[in-house]
């Protein structure tokens, strides 16, 4: 079995290293716990967030790909209007979105940390196939 399968692209002491600094071990730490360098440590480390980062990039242009339809709503829009702008644009692609005015508010609120009761800044909203939303504020 290949480390991919297991560990995603880590290599098993690139997934070790980080489970253990994440509890909060300083890299010594760490290096004692694994009988490795803190050096060695250091470069696990380097390269394990390297590859989470191109990781989550890729998974970023795929969710673009992937998207019926990416939706941008500007800034000073009505929190509260936003659902309403979603299931809409939802509607006319045909597709029924597995969530509820809550959830999508949340959403809005939480995650795309968009201020209240009107946006602060922009977002874009992904409209999945398969009825998923995503969202996210641009920058």
């Amino acid at each position: 079995m290949d480390s991919t399968s297991k560990y995603g692209f880590l290599t098993e002491k690139q997934y070790k290293v980080l489970k253990l600094r994440m509890k909060g071990l300083t890299q010594a730490e760490v290096a004692y716990a694994l009988g490795m360098s803190r050096a060695a440590v250091a470069l696990a480390e380097k390269r394990a967030w390297e590859k989470i980062r191109k990781a989550e990039e890729t998974l970023k242009v795929f969710r673009e790909i992937a998207a019926a339809k990416i939706v941008l709503i500007d800034e000073g829009v009505k929190l509260v209007d936003i659902p309403g702008i979603i299931l809409n644009e939802a509607d006319k692609l045909g597709i029924k979105i597995r969530a509820n005015f809550d959830y999508i508010f949340g959403m809005i609120r939480f995650k795309a940390n968009a201020g209240y009761p009107r946006l602060k800044k922009k977002i874009r909203v992904y409209l999945m196939r398969d009825g998923t939303i995503d969202i996210e504020g641009v920058e």
